[in-house]
């Protein structure tokens, strides 16, 4: 045991660098939308919650139209990243979640071999249907082929 204590904001980080995280998830959708009409998706802290309810994420570096690094703690304790990288005509939209399940105290848990790869799929799959979501969404039913609306 590391602390009698719930993590907050940045006293994750040295807990992060001890150990492997549990979940090493990374994503990648591109979107045929300037990285500033992405990064707008996720400026608004009340978004944050609609996309990860069952996490509390403060950000520890905002890289602007870059994208942004939060501490995660609730369900998991962690680091999360959205790395918004300008590519072509759009934005490669990465995705890395580095963090391990943590219990009600919210110290770290450890999950058994196939509970660990149910958290590990579930995470997967939500990261991925937030970006799909996000494509659809700011892409506006742009057709295949044609470049970003406004051009």
């Amino acid at each position: 045991m590391l602390t009698n204590r719930p993590y907050r904001g940045h006293d994750i980080l040295p807990l992060v660098n001890q150990a492997p995280p549990a979940l090493d998830i990374v994503d990648e959708t591109f979107l045929v939308v300037p990285p500033s009409t992405v990064a707008a998706a996720f400026a608004d802290p009340r978004s944050w919650s609609r996309y990860w309810p069952d996490l509390v994420l403060e950000v520890y570096t905002d890289r602007g139209d870059e994208g942004l690094r939060w501490t995660v703690r609730g369900a998991l304790i962690g680091t999360m990243e959205v790395w918004l990288e300008p590519v072509l005509d759009g934005t490669l939209l990465h995705y890395f979640l580095r963090a391990t399940p943590a219990g009600p105290d919210g110290e770290p848990r450890a999950l058994q071999a196939r509970d660990l790869r149910r958290e590990f799929d579930r995470r997967a799959r939500a990261a991925k249907a937030i970006a799909l979501g996000l494509k659809e969404v700011l892409e506006d039913g742009r057709e295949p082929g044609v470049g970003p609306r406004g051009d």
